[in-house]
């Protein structure tokens, strides 16, 4: 089976073994690149693994098996060699601002003039590290859930200058691959999914800084209640099976929905006592040795929750 062509991976790390296996998943021909030649042996190293153990459980993604999705993926050092005849780069580099600037001036001396170059940031909108590019037309963020592999969405993230054919093709491509994309009309701070993470965020810890509630009892409404309708359905259409539309919505709850929202304060600065608090009740119920085995019972429920919205939606 030949590949459907060739995608390169900027950084090894976690992010990036993601996205390889993604794209490997649908047939790309994925070559990854790292400067530190140790850390792409490894990465591979760490993918063959978790193909053939997703494999063996039944959960690899794509109609390949482990060892062909494998055989799609390779190493480079060689930033030239990564993105020649590729029709998509996927950076995911550490959150440095600076790093991304040097490295994306390093691309434009590069890359090709059909080659769309994609960010993994959640933190910057792409003006801030293209915008003195040659070929700054060709950048757009495509912001995946940690971890991509079990979490589908993406958040499409044009700069005043991408290209809209390249939008286009960003979606589509996603959307290939088996993520489900959403697409934004124009860049803004903290995109979609962390301005609401953020607001989240933000009222928990007035609620726990104020001694009204516990970090494990916060979490609980979160996860035994608001999580397991959000998990199907979103806010809004949530909101409009809560009464008879979402018309009749705004007309019951807007007022009190109102009041309540002018009583949540200001927007806080996360250190001092409270931070040391949030963290003490978050080590007694996760202990720091015991993070990993706590992200592999996310990952596995994530993933069950994946078949089964799957298997809904059929």
């Amino acid at each position: 089976m030949p590949s459907k062509g060739k995608v390169g991976i900027i950084g090894s790390g976690l992010i990036g073994r993601s996205w390889s296996m993604l794209f490997a998943s649908d047939g790309y021909q994925v070559v990854l690149y790292d400067s530190v030649p140790k850390q792409i042996e490894n990465a591979l190293h760490e993918t063959e693994t978790e193909l053939k153990n997703l494999e063996s459980k039944g959960l690899l993604r794509g109609k390949l098996s482990a060892a062909k999705q494998f055989s799609l993926i390779s190493g480079t050092t060689d930033i030239k060699n990564l993105v020649k005849g590729a029709i998509f780069i996927q950076e995911c580099i550490p959150e440095r601002l600076e790093w991304k600037q040097a490295l994306y001036k390093q691309l434009d001396d590069v890359i090709e003039e059909q080659t769309i170059i994609s960010s993994s940031t959640s933190t910057f909108v792409p003006s801030l590290f293209c915008k003195d590019m040659k070929h700054k037309s060709n950048v757009i963020v495509s912001h995946p859930v940690n971890p991509p592999y079990y979490v589908p969405l993406v958040e499409v993230v044009p700069s005043p200058w991408t290209k809209p054919e390249f939008v286009i093709k960003t979606r589509a491509i996603m959307e290939e691959i088996g993520q489900k994309p959403v697409v934004l009309s124009r860049e803004i701070e903290g995109f979609i999914l962390n301005r609401i993470q953020y607001a989240i965020l933000n009222e928990t810890w007035r609620l726990v800084e104020s001694g009204i509630i516990s970090v494990k009892d916060v979490d609980s409404v979160m996860s035994d209640g608001l999580g397991m309708r959000y998990a199907f359905l979103g806010p809004l259409e949530t909101a409009h099976l809560n009464a008879e539309g979402m018309s009749n919505y705004f007309e019951r709850y807007s007022d009190t929905m109102y009041a309540v929202s002018q009583t949540m304060g200001p927007t806080p600065k996360m250190e001092g006592p409270t931070a040391v608090e949030i963290s003490k009740q978050l080590e007694a119920m996760v202990p720091l040795n015991k993070l990993q085995e706590r992200r592999n019972y996310r990952d596995n429920c994530l993933t069950q929750l994946s078949i089964l919205k799957n298997k809904l939606n059929q």
